[in-house]
């Protein structure tokens, strides 16, 4: 069949092209750290515009996640907090095996909404000036236990142990901060580093030498081992534009 000559062949390969990707287009279901959740979704924007597939997320404590796997919740992609827990869920049959890599280097930041309050080397730490400190729970938070290496490196753990708030996640415990629960915590840089958003307060970017690299690691997960969407957006993590992002949100890049 002759096409009608307004229509150039070129145009026809594009829109079948782009239908194609559509009646392919499927839903990723990705359980990820609550540090990076942010992230994601701004990731995940650029992702579904080039692909499709669009990203159901939930966020949450990297420890609970991996408890929730185990115990068969159907995510695809785990986007973890640390390296243990993906290696952890390898070993056990419930990922994939050569799937896991890391995709972002998190850092800690002590946070408080008082603009005076935190001052540049962390020194408010061994003060008086505050009553509760949050952090996020160090058995199932790879940032808690990150913060309590800070405070044992300082000479500090035992003596503020009473006056530790501790939240689910490294989200709830950015969020005793915000509602004037703790003085000040330990959270994720990135909930700081939003991109257009300036952060209220006063910040110590914790610096890496005192606590143990918050790796995060990607894996993707039994159900997602037939699941092209899945398996492409573990790939996106790792182009360009995702990095670019990660950047933009305070994450250093992991040395290859």
């Amino acid at each position: 069949m002759r096409l009608p000559p307004s229509i150039h062949p070129a145009l026809v390969g594009a829109c079948v092209a782009a239908f194609s990707a559509v009646a392919t287009a499927a839903e990723v279901r990705v359980a990820v750290a609550a540090n990076f959740a942010g992230t994601l979704e701004r990731i995940g924007t650029a992702f579904t515009a080039a692909t499709g597939h669009t990203l159901r997320i939930s966020s949450g404590a990297t420890g609970r996640f991996a408890v929730q796997v185990a115990a068969g919740a159907p995510f695809e992609l785990l986007l973890a907090a640390d390296a243990d827990t993906p290696a952890r869920l390898v070993a056990q049959g419930h990922a994939v095996a050569g799937s896991a890599y890391t995709y972002a280097l998190g850092r800690l930041a002590l946070w408080s909404a008082d603009p005076g309050l935190v001052d540049g080397e962390g020194r408010v730490l061994a003060s008086t000036r505050w009553r509760h400190l949050a952090i996020a729970n160090p058995r199932t938070a790879p940032y808690g236990a990150a913060a309590l290496q800070v405070l044992a490196a300082r000479g500090l753990d035992r003596q503020l142990a009473p006056r530790l708030v501790t939240g689910e996640s490294i989200a709830q415990a950015w969020q005793f901060v915000h509602s004037g629960q703790a003085e000040l915590g330990f959270v994720a840089l990135s909930q700081l580093r939003v991109p257009g958003r300036t952060a209220r307060g006063s910040t110590w970017i914790v610096p890496a030498g005192l606590h143990a690299p918050i790796r995060q690691d990607a894996v993707l997960l039994a159900a997602g081992r037939d699941q092209p969407a899945a398996q492409a957006l573990l790939a996106w993590l790792k182009s360009a534009s995702a990095r670019a992002e990660m950047r933009a949100w305070g994450y250093d890049e992991p040395v290859p």
